[in-house]
């Protein structure tokens, strides 16, 4: 064995046991505050409601408020540490959410991100994107029970969606238990010529 192999191996061994770690144990090494028990999977108890926006066509017309029932599965794993600026010291967890309708089973919802906890400051930050060319950031105070709301600058979108499809506003309430958890949010909308409030509410539960 030639001395870079006598590097290499005692190197990848400890890089896989890292990342090898359970989530229960990375939660412990970081305070996540508020977010502590969102750590795993969820899934709704019952039938949460989206109202979009109606396409062209559509029974409800364009525009008009379409009623969709949905279950959604959501998983949140810890994700690292950052220091912003040299003084704002963050704990992040990553999540993914995916939304069904009740219907058909049809995913029409895709959505990945981020709950940042700055302890210092008492703040959560919601970071997210969706595969539409759309990424939010809210913000608000921490706690089990919070509203997170997007700042002025706190909507980046395509060209295409800035024009025909622009998010105005967004705005949620969280409310964390050991093993529930519920949101109500609401996305402004400027669609088809005039301002639509997309709103979508449910309640998940933690699997084992």
């Amino acid at each position: 064995m030639n001395i870079l192999n006598k590097i290499t191996i005692p190197l990848l061994t400890t890089l896989s046991l890292s990342f090898a770690l359970p989530q229960s144990a990375l939660a412990q090494d970081l305070d996540l505050g508020p977010l502590a028990p969102l750590i795993g999977q969820w899934k709704t108890v019952e039938p949460g409601v989206d109202m979009a926006p109606g396409r062209t066509g559509s029974t409800v017309g364009e525009g008009g408020p379409a009623v969709e029932q949905f279950y959604e599965i959501r998983t949140f794993e810890v994700a690292a540490d950052a220091v912003n600026a040299s003084d704002q010291y963050l704990v992040a967890i990553y999540y993914k959410q995916e939304v069904f309708r009740t219907r058909d089973d049809a995913k029409f919802h895709d959505q990945r991100g981020y709950l940042i906890y700055d302890k210092k400051n008492n703040m959560v930050y919601n970071s997210y994107c969706v595969p539409r060319a759309v990424c939010v950031v809210a913000e608000g105070t921490a706690g089990s029970k919070m509203t997170l709301t997007a700042p002025q600058r706190g909507v980046a979108e395509s060209t295409y969606m800035n024009e025909k499809a622009t998010t105005t506003s967004f705005s949620m309430t969280i409310d964390i238990s050991p093993d529930t958890f519920s949101y109500t949010q609401t996305t402004g909308l400027k669609i088809y010529g005039k301002d639509f409030p997309h709103t979508d509410s449910a309640i998940l539960k933690k699997l084992p």
